[in-house]
């Protein structure tokens, strides 16, 4: 049996992977959800894949609604309102 275009289809391989045990949050590295064209990752409580785009995030950084916090903010100071 042939493929379209008279190739034949690859064997599938397994992606190797590595476990690393942390024991605290501090031993990750700061750039340990980018890859090296630039784009973030992430996942959801519920193992949802989400990934940001460098090109598009820096697209947005100037837009409107970046310049605005989110409404309805706790008060902490430092974090979202300035430090005493």
């Amino acid at each position: 049996m042939s493929s379209a275009g008279g190739r034949q289809p690859s064997e599938s391989r397994a992606i190797p992977t590595r476990t690393v045990a942390l024991s605290d949050a501090a031993q990750l590295p700061p750039d340990y959800c980018t890859t090296p064209g630039g784009t973030l990752f992430s996942t959801t409580p519920g193992g949802t894949r989400i990934i940001y785009d460098r090109k598009f995030l820096l697209d947005r950084r100037n837009s409107p609604m970046a310049q605005t916090p989110p409404c309805h903010l706790p008060n902490i100071p430092g974090v979202t309102s300035p430090g005493l």
